[in-house]
Protein backbone atom coordinates (compact mmCIF):
# COMPACT_ATOMS: atom_id res chain seq x y z
CA UNK A 1 0.00 0.00 0.00
CA UNK A 2 1.31 3.45 -0.92
CA UNK A 3 0.49 6.61 1.03
CA UNK A 4 -1.80 8.75 -1.10
CA UNK A 5 0.29 11.87 -0.58
CA UNK A 6 3.11 10.19 -2.52
CA UNK A 7 0.98 8.96 -5.42
CA UNK A 8 2.06 10.10 -8.87
CA UNK A 9 -1.53 9.99 -10.09
CA UNK A 10 -3.10 11.76 -7.16
CA UNK A 11 -4.61 14.53 -9.34
CA UNK A 12 -5.98 12.21 -12.04
CA UNK A 13 -9.50 13.53 -11.32
CA UNK A 14 -9.68 17.24 -10.54
CA UNK A 15 -13.29 16.81 -9.43
CA UNK A 16 -12.14 14.25 -6.87
CA UNK A 17 -8.96 15.55 -5.22
CA UNK A 18 -7.12 13.23 -2.85
CA UNK A 19 -7.23 13.50 0.89
CA UNK A 20 -4.23 15.03 2.61
CA UNK A 21 -2.96 12.76 5.36
CA UNK A 22 -0.81 15.60 6.71
CA UNK A 23 -3.77 17.98 6.97
CA UNK A 24 -5.90 15.33 8.66
CA UNK A 25 -3.16 14.63 11.19
CA UNK A 26 -2.74 18.31 11.98
CA UNK A 27 -6.45 18.66 12.66
CA UNK A 28 -7.14 15.41 14.47
CA UNK A 29 -4.00 14.36 16.33
CA UNK A 30 -4.18 16.99 19.04
CA UNK A 31 -3.29 16.68 22.71
CA UNK A 32 -5.91 14.70 24.60
CA UNK A 33 -7.64 13.53 21.42
CA UNK A 34 -9.01 10.02 21.04
CA UNK A 35 -7.30 9.76 17.66
CA UNK A 36 -3.70 8.58 17.86
CA UNK A 37 -2.76 7.97 14.21
CA UNK A 38 -4.18 8.68 10.76
CA UNK A 39 -2.99 6.75 7.72
CA UNK A 40 -4.26 7.34 4.19
CA UNK A 41 -3.57 4.76 1.48
CA UNK A 42 -4.32 4.87 -2.23
CA UNK A 43 -6.01 1.50 -2.47
CA UNK A 44 -6.61 -1.59 -0.39
CA UNK A 45 -8.95 -4.53 -0.24
CA UNK A 46 -10.66 -3.57 3.01
CA UNK A 47 -9.68 -1.04 5.65
CA UNK A 48 -11.46 -3.16 8.26
CA UNK A 49 -9.43 -6.24 7.41
CA UNK A 50 -6.18 -4.29 7.36
CA UNK A 51 -6.79 -2.54 10.66
CA UNK A 52 -8.06 -5.70 12.37
CA UNK A 53 -4.90 -7.56 11.33
CA UNK A 54 -2.74 -4.90 13.00
CA UNK A 55 -4.98 -4.12 15.99
CA UNK A 56 -2.81 -5.88 18.58
CA UNK A 57 0.12 -3.59 17.87
CA UNK A 58 -1.83 -0.35 17.70
CA UNK A 59 -3.18 1.91 20.43
CA UNK A 60 -6.82 2.88 20.60
CA UNK A 61 -7.71 5.65 18.17
CA UNK A 62 -5.91 4.44 15.05
CA UNK A 63 -7.62 5.58 11.84
CA UNK A 64 -7.07 3.98 8.43
CA UNK A 65 -8.50 5.66 5.33
CA UNK A 66 -8.43 4.33 1.75
CA UNK A 67 -9.00 6.38 -1.36
CA UNK A 68 -10.31 3.19 -2.95
CA UNK A 69 -11.46 -0.18 -1.60
CA UNK A 70 -11.36 -3.13 -3.96
CA UNK A 71 -12.92 -5.64 -1.57
CA UNK A 72 -14.93 -3.47 0.82
CA UNK A 73 -17.53 -5.36 2.80
CA UNK A 74 -20.86 -4.57 4.34
CA UNK A 75 -23.08 -6.71 6.48
CA UNK A 76 -23.57 -10.34 5.42
CA UNK A 77 -20.33 -10.05 3.40
CA UNK A 78 -21.98 -7.85 0.78
CA UNK A 79 -19.47 -5.97 -1.37
CA UNK A 80 -18.93 -2.22 -1.09
CA UNK A 81 -17.09 -0.95 -4.16
CA UNK A 82 -16.96 2.58 -5.60
CA UNK A 83 -14.70 4.62 -7.89
CA UNK A 84 -11.50 5.94 -6.35
CA UNK A 85 -11.94 9.12 -4.28
CA UNK A 86 -15.72 9.11 -4.81
CA UNK A 87 -16.45 8.46 -1.15
CA UNK A 88 -15.06 8.02 2.33
CA UNK A 89 -13.85 4.53 3.18
CA UNK A 90 -12.25 4.31 6.60
CA UNK A 91 -11.94 2.26 9.77
CA UNK A 92 -11.21 3.19 13.37
CA UNK A 93 -9.89 1.12 16.27
CA UNK A 94 -11.69 1.43 19.61
CA UNK A 95 -10.67 -0.41 22.76
CA UNK A 96 -13.27 0.07 25.52
CA UNK A 97 -11.57 -2.70 27.52
CA UNK A 98 -12.89 -3.09 31.04
CA UNK A 99 -14.36 0.40 31.10
CA UNK A 100 -17.56 -0.90 29.51
CA UNK A 101 -19.07 -4.40 29.85
CA UNK A 102 -18.61 -6.35 26.62
CA UNK A 103 -22.36 -6.85 26.46
CA UNK A 104 -22.77 -3.14 25.73
CA UNK A 105 -20.23 -2.99 22.92
CA UNK A 106 -22.98 -3.60 20.37
CA UNK A 107 -23.97 0.02 20.87
CA UNK A 108 -20.76 1.14 19.14
CA UNK A 109 -22.23 0.38 15.70
CA UNK A 110 -25.23 2.56 16.50
CA UNK A 111 -22.95 5.21 18.02
CA UNK A 112 -20.98 5.31 14.78
CA UNK A 113 -24.23 5.82 12.89
CA UNK A 114 -25.26 8.74 15.09
CA UNK A 115 -21.80 10.28 14.74
CA UNK A 116 -21.76 9.87 10.96
CA UNK A 117 -25.22 11.40 10.59
CA UNK A 118 -24.24 14.36 12.76
CA UNK A 119 -20.95 14.90 10.94
CA UNK A 120 -22.58 14.76 7.51
CA UNK A 121 -25.30 17.19 8.56
CA UNK A 122 -22.75 19.62 9.97
CA UNK A 123 -20.14 19.50 7.21
CA UNK A 124 -22.20 18.70 4.09
CA UNK A 125 -25.55 20.22 4.99
CA UNK A 126 -27.47 17.05 4.19
CA UNK A 127 -30.30 15.69 6.30
CA UNK A 128 -29.82 11.98 6.90
CA UNK A 129 -31.67 9.18 8.61
CA UNK A 130 -30.51 5.91 10.15
CA UNK A 131 -31.84 2.52 9.12
CA UNK A 132 -31.38 -0.01 11.91
CA UNK A 133 -28.81 -1.16 12.59
CA UNK A 134 -26.11 0.32 10.37
CA UNK A 135 -27.23 2.16 7.24
CA UNK A 136 -27.19 5.89 6.53
CA UNK A 137 -30.05 7.09 4.33
CA UNK A 138 -30.41 10.24 2.26
CA UNK A 139 -33.33 11.55 0.19
CA UNK A 140 -32.83 11.76 -3.57
CA UNK A 141 -35.74 13.17 -5.59
CA UNK A 142 -38.13 12.28 -2.80
CA UNK A 143 -36.85 8.71 -2.55
CA UNK A 144 -35.09 7.19 0.44
CA UNK A 145 -31.71 5.78 -0.57
CA UNK A 146 -28.73 4.22 1.17
CA UNK A 147 -25.61 6.40 1.03
CA UNK A 148 -23.52 4.77 3.73
CA UNK A 149 -23.00 1.72 5.86
CA UNK A 150 -21.16 0.67 9.00
CA UNK A 151 -19.50 -2.64 9.83
CA UNK A 152 -18.05 -3.50 13.26
CA UNK A 153 -15.68 -6.41 13.80
CA UNK A 154 -14.45 -7.69 17.13
CA UNK A 155 -10.71 -7.92 17.73
CA UNK A 156 -9.02 -9.30 20.83
CA UNK A 157 -9.46 -6.30 23.10
CA UNK A 158 -11.68 -4.02 21.10
CA UNK A 159 -13.59 -3.30 17.92
CA UNK A 160 -12.71 -2.15 14.45
CA UNK A 161 -15.52 -0.02 13.03
CA UNK A 162 -15.59 0.54 9.29
CA UNK A 163 -17.60 3.27 7.60
CA UNK A 164 -18.31 3.62 3.91
CA UNK A 165 -19.99 6.78 2.64
CA UNK A 166 -20.84 7.66 -0.96
CA UNK A 167 -19.96 11.31 -1.49
CA UNK A 168 -19.73 12.26 -5.19
CA UNK A 169 -21.09 9.17 -6.93
CA UNK A 170 -23.30 9.98 -9.93
CA UNK A 171 -26.38 8.01 -10.96
CA UNK A 172 -24.33 6.16 -13.56
CA UNK A 173 -21.77 5.09 -10.95
CA UNK A 174 -24.18 3.73 -8.33
CA UNK A 175 -23.71 0.02 -7.61
CA UNK A 176 -27.49 -0.50 -7.41
CA UNK A 177 -30.43 1.81 -8.25
CA UNK A 178 -31.45 2.02 -4.59
CA UNK A 179 -28.10 3.57 -3.61
CA UNK A 180 -27.49 7.28 -3.17
CA UNK A 181 -24.74 9.77 -2.46
CA UNK A 182 -24.31 13.13 -0.78
CA UNK A 183 -23.99 14.80 -4.18
CA UNK A 184 -27.25 13.29 -5.41
CA UNK A 185 -28.88 14.48 -2.19
CA UNK A 186 -27.86 18.05 -3.11
CA UNK A 187 -25.11 18.39 -0.51
CA UNK A 188 -23.88 21.92 0.01
CA UNK A 189 -20.32 20.58 0.41
CA UNK A 190 -18.81 17.48 -1.20
CA UNK A 191 -15.21 18.08 -0.13
CA UNK A 192 -14.41 14.82 1.65
CA UNK A 193 -11.85 16.24 4.06
CA UNK A 194 -14.19 18.41 6.18
CA UNK A 195 -16.81 15.66 6.14
CA UNK A 196 -14.31 13.09 7.42
CA UNK A 197 -13.04 15.44 10.13
CA UNK A 198 -16.59 16.26 11.23
CA UNK A 199 -17.53 12.57 11.46
CA UNK A 200 -14.42 11.67 13.47
CA UNK A 201 -14.87 14.59 15.85
CA UNK A 202 -18.51 13.64 16.38
CA UNK A 203 -17.50 10.03 16.99
CA UNK A 204 -14.90 11.13 19.54
CA UNK A 205 -17.52 13.19 21.36
CA UNK A 206 -20.10 10.42 21.49
CA UNK A 207 -17.54 7.75 22.41
CA UNK A 208 -16.35 9.90 25.31
CA UNK A 209 -19.91 10.33 26.57
CA UNK A 210 -20.60 6.61 26.21
CA UNK A 211 -17.43 5.68 28.12
CA UNK A 212 -18.20 8.19 30.88
CA UNK A 213 -21.61 6.55 31.31
CA UNK A 214 -20.05 3.07 31.52
CA UNK A 215 -21.72 2.10 28.26
CA UNK A 216 -25.21 3.08 29.44
CA UNK A 217 -26.76 4.34 26.21
CA UNK A 218 -29.74 5.87 28.00
CA UNK A 219 -27.64 7.79 30.51
CA UNK A 220 -25.38 9.38 27.89
CA UNK A 221 -28.26 10.25 25.56
CA UNK A 222 -27.22 7.87 22.80
CA UNK A 223 -30.37 5.74 22.91
CA UNK A 224 -32.66 8.77 22.64
CA UNK A 225 -30.58 10.41 19.90
CA UNK A 226 -30.43 7.22 17.84
CA UNK A 227 -34.20 6.73 18.13
CA UNK A 228 -34.86 10.33 17.11
CA UNK A 229 -32.87 9.87 13.89
CA UNK A 230 -33.95 6.31 13.10
CA UNK A 231 -36.12 5.98 9.99
CA UNK A 232 -36.94 2.37 10.88
CA UNK A 233 -39.06 3.21 13.93
CA UNK A 234 -42.82 3.28 13.38
CA UNK A 235 -42.31 1.59 10.00
CA UNK A 236 -43.71 -1.72 8.84
CA UNK A 237 -40.66 -3.94 8.42
CA UNK A 238 -39.53 -7.43 7.59
CA UNK A 239 -36.57 -8.70 9.57
CA UNK A 240 -34.64 -11.53 7.92
CA UNK A 241 -33.07 -13.30 10.87
CA UNK A 242 -30.15 -15.70 11.19
CA UNK A 243 -31.19 -19.24 10.40
CA UNK A 244 -33.58 -18.21 7.65
CA UNK A 245 -36.45 -17.08 9.89
CA UNK A 246 -38.42 -13.95 9.04
CA UNK A 247 -40.30 -11.58 11.30
CA UNK A 248 -42.80 -9.03 9.99
CA UNK A 249 -44.38 -6.24 11.99
CA UNK A 250 -44.02 -2.67 13.18
CA UNK A 251 -40.68 -1.45 14.50
CA UNK A 252 -41.56 0.08 17.84
CA UNK A 253 -38.35 0.90 19.67
CA UNK A 254 -34.64 0.42 20.11
CA UNK A 255 -34.17 -1.14 23.55
CA UNK A 256 -31.46 -0.64 26.17
CA UNK A 257 -29.26 -3.24 24.45
CA UNK A 258 -29.57 -1.62 21.02
CA UNK A 259 -31.99 -4.28 19.75
CA UNK A 260 -34.90 -3.44 17.45
CA UNK A 261 -38.25 -4.22 19.07
CA UNK A 262 -40.82 -5.42 16.51
CA UNK A 263 -44.54 -5.85 17.23
CA UNK A 264 -46.21 -8.45 15.04
CA UNK A 265 -49.79 -8.36 13.76
CA UNK A 266 -50.66 -10.79 16.55
CA UNK A 267 -49.50 -8.27 19.12
CA UNK A 268 -46.38 -10.11 20.26
CA UNK A 269 -43.12 -8.20 20.64
CA UNK A 270 -39.71 -9.55 19.75
CA UNK A 271 -36.32 -7.89 20.15
CA UNK A 272 -34.08 -8.38 17.11
CA UNK A 273 -30.36 -8.31 17.85
CA UNK A 274 -29.08 -9.24 14.38
CA UNK A 275 -30.58 -9.49 10.94
CA UNK A 276 -31.37 -7.69 7.74
CA UNK A 277 -34.26 -5.25 8.13
CA UNK A 278 -36.30 -4.18 5.12
CA UNK A 279 -38.62 -1.17 5.16
CA UNK A 280 -41.92 -2.27 3.61
CA UNK A 281 -44.03 0.09 1.53
CA UNK A 282 -47.73 0.69 1.80
CA UNK A 283 -47.95 0.74 5.59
Amino acid sequence: MTPSDASAGRWSSLDRPPLSAAALRRSLLTEGSLWTSVEVVDSTGSTNSDLAARADGLPEGAVLVAEEQTAGRGRLDRSWVAPARSGLFFSVLLKPGKRVPAGQWGWLTLLAGVATAAGVAQAAGVDTALKWPNDLLVTVDGEERKAGGILAERVDDGLVIGIGLNVTLTEDELPVPAAGSLALAKAAVTDREPVLKAVLRSMEDWYGRWLAAGGDAAECGLQETYAAGCATLARHVRAELPGGRELTGTAEAVDADGRLVVRTAEGTREAVSAGDVIHLRGH
